[in-house]
């Protein structure tokens, strides 16, 4: 069994994936528009016709998914916070900038009892996340 986080970006699905790439070094394994769909049936909103379906991507060894959701909105991305540990301080200085880019800085990186650097932040989609330095 296995349990994976979906986002919903209500239209900004593709934007998403792109800023992900650039700053977290994001690799989608799995991209379907609605336009794929091999079920007639199944057809998304009137003009959604491009976005994103579906979507796989990985950050480091851990994967996620995504979609545009059902239609035009604002994401909201409430009681779930994505953590991203990176193996270094000046790596998670770099993802914390790169992903904070554009978005909001809850609490900037800090020395804490638990990791020599912590942070955490919205995203530009509005994703919450709290980056940090790997424990030895």
């Amino acid at each position: 069994m296995k349990v994976q986080s979906y986002l919903s970006f209500e239209g900004r699905c593709e934007e998403a994936l792109e800023f992900y790439k650039k700053s977290a070094g994001a690799e989608v394994t799995t991209l379907m528009r609605w336009s794929d769909s091999p079920d007639p049936e199944m057809k998304g909103p009137p003009g959604y016709e491009k976005k994103i379906m579906h979507a796989a991507f990985k950050i480091g060894e851990t994967s996620l998914m995504a979609d545009d959701g059902m239609g035009p909105g604002t994401a909201e991305f409430k009681g779930v916070t994505l953590a991203l540990s990176a193996n270094s301080d000046g790596e998670t200085k770099r993802l914390f900038d790169a992903l904070s880019a554009g978005g909001s800085v809850q609490m900037p990186l800090t020395k804490t009892f638990w990791t020599s650097s912590f942070g955490m932040l919205r995203d530009r989609f509005g994703v919450p996340w709290m980056v940090m330095t790997a424990s030895a």
